[in-house]
């Protein structure tokens, strides 16, 4: 099967920066888009970022300008660089993987979610 497994959430003030990292594991052959989402308390699991196997980028526009998504293919890696933090940036946050991977010899694939990283943003 496969895991993923987020990790650099934390309590950071308005304006500075936090860098959340998730790398996925197991029989992966392959990974096409990777992606976070966010979900603050009360509201619904949103997109903030994608990366697609060539690299191209996609945010949401609350974010452009302070977020930069980046991947590491060797290390089945996805990052999200988060600057110029603002208090409506606190939420859970979700990696997102489309993978291919090896099962019984067989080649299948899947969307796979880690559990969250917890950011807030708060003096």
């Amino acid at each position: 099967q496969v895991q993923l497994v987020e990790s650099g959430g934390g309590l950071v003030q308005p304006g500075g920066s936090l860098r959340l990292s998730c790398t996925g594991s197991g029989s992966i052959h392959s990974i096409n888009t990777m992606g976070w989402y966010r979900q603050a308390p009360g509201k619904e699991r949103e997109l903030v970022a994608t990366i697609d196997s060539d690299s191209t980028a996609q945010y949401a526009d609350s974010v452009k300008g302070r977020f930069t998504i980046s991947r590491d293919n060797t290390k089945n890696t996805v990052s999200l660089q988060m600057n110029g933090l603002k208090p409506e940036d606190t939420a859970d946050y979700y990696c997102n993987m489309g993978v291919t991977y090896w099962r019984a010899s067989t080649i299948r694939t899947g969307i796979y979610w880690g559990r969250g990283t917890q950011v807030t943003v708060s003096l």
